[in-house]
């Protein structure tokens, strides 16, 4: 199938240099608004052509979470495959990113952390992995704005085998501070100093700078920005740009290098369900930022 046949939300690829694939990962349920049932992926060798799609994880019995799941990132790590995904808490009703691990990049996932390894108290998203200069992994994850009005980027470090947190988090930088954003507004959340965060994703340039693409709102539509920490450390400071980097009404990006080399931003759009649909964008290293690739064209 091609990839404007595949309904999937918050595109994560993983390149499989030993065989020439990539793996897509998503939120693939049809409603992820509504009950949740697993995760699925897709394969293939040029971005275009995908063949799938396979099972990763289907809910068990007895699971923690029963709706919105969500935002599944696949990682090769010490050997296994690691997930880190979203699902809303049955009981407490809270969202949190939980830990799974199988032997293969197209699973079968099982649970890796006992639950959330956010903050049972907090209502957390979008978690993503980061390995510092020591060799130690953080989560970098939202701190929902449904919770705290002005959403939040966090980070925390978690214990070497990723199964639980070894810190208190950190707040790395709130959604306002980036001039590019504008109001949250929706029928259950009016007010008018709601800020969204979205989607972490940590890629560091050849200058040393570490960046963060994360994504909010202008003026209603969804769009992806760039923050920037100048000293390369994950706990900042962080530094906003002024423009979003991409702004069509998509966004919940990450970076990858395909196998000629070019650097790909990959995000879903439009942000309706069920349209979205994965993209892939050409982009460049600008100085110690990141640019729309001057080719601009759009593989999707």
């Amino acid at each position: 199938m091609n990839t404007q046949d595949i309904q999937l939300r918050d595109p994560y690829i993983l390149p499989d240099s030993k065989h020439k694939k990539y793996y897509m990962y998503g939120s693939t349920d049809k409603n992820i608004w509504r009950e949740g049932n697993g995760f699925d992926a897709y394969i293939s060798e040029d971005l275009r052509h995908w063949e799938g799609p396979c099972t990763l994880f289907h809910k068990p019995d007895n699971f923690f979470a029963e709706v919105n799941f969500w935002a599944p990132e696949v990682y090769e790590y010490h050997g296994r495959y690691i997930m880190f995904a979203t699902f809303r808490r049955k009981d407490n009703d809270l969202l949190g990113t939980a830990v799974l691990s199988a032997e293969q990049p197209t699973g079968p996932f099982a649970l890796h952390s006992s639950g959330p390894v956010t903050p049972a108290d907090w209502s957390s998203l979008d978690g993503t992995l980061y390995i510092d200069e020591e060799n130690q992994p953080w989560m970098v994850f939202c701190h929902e704005w449904q919770q705290v009005v002005d959403g939040e980027v966090c980070a925390m470090r978690l214990s070497p085998d990723l199964s639980e947190s070894v810190s208190e988090p950190v707040i790395l930088f709130r959604a306002s501070e980036a001039a590019w954003t504008t109001p949250f507004h929706s029928q259950r959340f009016p007010g008018t100093g709601n800020y969204v965060t979205d989607g972490p994703f940590l890629f560091r340039t050849a200058p040393g700078s570490l960046l963060m693409l994360w994504a909010s709102f202008v003026d209603g539509r969804y769009a992806l920005g760039i923050a920037k920490s100048p000293s390369g450390s994950l706990t900042g400071p962080w530094l906003q740009e002024p423009e979003p980097l991409y702004s069509s009404d998509g966004g919940h990006g990450m970076v990858f290098r395909t196998w000629e080399g070019q650097l790909m931003l990959a995000v879903h759009t439009p942000n309706r369900t069920p349209e979205e649909r994965p993209i892939f964008i050409p982009v460049v290293e600008d100085g110690d930022s990141l640019k729309v690739s001057p080719m601009d064209r759009q593989t999707g």
